[in-house]
């Protein structure tokens, strides 16, 4: 089960805060009570795991000093403050210096309830953000994620420790939903730029205009360009394919002006494979051959042998916990076909079929061979790559991520762009393609 988030109480009178601890523990949560301020501080600390309830009247420490030292510790703790009459002033006064919100004496207690679920849910997104980031600057968490004993992953986790140490400029390549922003990730934080600033950016997600500005110019209103933010550091140019001419000129210059070794180390990730053009193909000649000095193609998941394996069960269980529930269990039959599918997703299919996997498990039925199989409502994937192209596949794949966000947000265009990062034009020709109709999620 995925562990209640904490709630902080404090309040100088007994009754009040045993009985906002009570009812808030009913609604699921982990209480503790401090009688004071200064009781509480020695208890919470900058990555606190839940949020903070306070009144603002207290004897010693009040509300608002706590509130001062709290934003101190960590500006990105909820506090939720308990106001008496004629507090609401000070209490407006708080939200300025930022708390997440104030009750006003006498409150619902379904009120409390609300807002320290939007606490909760607020502080959640904060620390799984931080942590996010904590690993993104760990070379070693960073290696451990790159899951699998196969001959090609030994070699990959190589490869990124030998490259990581070198200078040059490298060129990820490989099939989509293979990893290779992770691996970007990786190169960096295990080389001697580590310590330094990562910055990425798509090169198809913006218009020649604004990625000239984002990459080169700056911004009208002073905002600095990745070439200069990332002086120093590591710029990954994601869909590398997509740069126009007009920029591509623009970037062999500044890697030109570099020198050797680089001072700023240029990581490009090629993300598109047409049947008849490669990464060399929409390039000019020199700027590929000066990014791609040092290459790494990462593996599909089809040539990983029981990698997949591996990867299913340690992703089932990741789900599992999140949604409380057992990880399903694989018979042979089932783990046969996990093995045998061709995965044209790579892993970022293999985590969608786990998921649904889990769902599935919670309800009681269904089966992993069934999210296999092609009955065109679901994933559209065959037990083999006989007789339907890759194409097909990889148009089901992606067509069965946009119908899951879509499911999952409810219809919300925008949170599907943020979870797919894609730009609304994108999205709106993509559902177009496959005949999904917004109005069809939000019933």
């Amino acid at each position: 089960m995925a562990r209640a988030m904490k709630v902080a109480i404090i309040d100088d009178e007994k009754d009040m805060r045993q009985s906002i601890s009570q009812w808030l523990a009913l609604s699921g949560f982990d209480t503790e009570t401090f009688e004071s301020a200064e009781a509480a501080l020695r208890s919470i600390g900058p990555d606190y795991a839940g949020v903070v309830v306070s009144d603002i009247r207290m004897p010693g420490m009040d509300g608002m000093a706590l509130l001062r030292r709290l934003m101190t510790l960590d500006s990105a703790l909820p506090v939720i403050l308990i106001t008496g009459h004629g507090d609401v002033p000070m209490a407006v006064e708080a939200m300025r210096l930022g708390a997440f919100d104030f009750l006003e004496k006498p409150f619902n207690p379904d009120r409390m309830t609300e807002l320290a679920k939007k606490a909760s849910h607020a502080r959640r997104m904060a620390l799984d953000s931080r942590a996010l980031r904590r690993e993104l600057a760990d070379g070693t968490v960073l290696m451990q994620k790159l899951i699998g004993a196969s001959a090609p992953m030994v070699r990959l986790r190589e490869d990124i420790l030998d490259l990581g140490q070198a200078d040059g400029h490298v060129l990820i390549d490989g099939e989509t939903g293979t990893g290779k922003t992770l691996v970007a990730h990786a190169l960096h934080a295990v080389g001697p730029r580590a310590g330094r600033k990562f910055a990425t950016i798509s090169c198809a997600a913006l218009s020649e205009e604004r990625l000239a500005m984002r990459l080169f110019d700056g911004d009208t209103d002073g905002g600095v360009a990745l070439c200069e933010e990332a002086r120093g550091g590591t710029i990954c140019l994601e869909d590398i394919e997509a740069l126009s001419p007009a920029l591509q000129a623009r970037l062999l210059t500044f890697v030109n002006d570099q020198g050797t070794p680089p001072e700023t180390r240029i990581i490009a990730i090629c993300n598109h494979h047409m049947p008849d053009k490669t990464v060399e193909d929409a390039l000019r000649a020199d700027l590929f051959y000066r990014l791609s000095a040092l290459q790494i193609t990462l593996p599909p998941l089809r040539q990983r042998g029981d990698d997949v394996l591996v990867l299913f069960e340690r992703i089932g269980a990741q789900f599992a916990d999140e949604y409380g529930c057992e990880p399903p269990k694989l018979a042979a039959q089932e783990a046969a076909q996990l093995l045998q599918a061709p995965w044209p997703g790579n892993v970022r299919q293999l985590i969608n079929v786990a998921e649904r996997a889990v769902l599935q498990n919670r309800r009681g039925s269904g089966s992993i061979a069934s999210l296999l199989m092609d009955d065109n409502e679901q994933v559209g994937m065959a037990l083999t790559t006989e007789g339907k192209p890759l194409k097909d596949y990889v148009d089901d794949f992606e067509r069965m991520l946009i119908d899951n966000a879509m499911r999952r947000h409810r219809g919300s265009i925008v949170a599907v762009m943020e979870e797919l990062c894609l730009p609304r034009r994108t999205l709106n020709e993509k559902m177009a393609k496959y005949a999904l109709s917004r109005a069809d999620y939000t019933l």
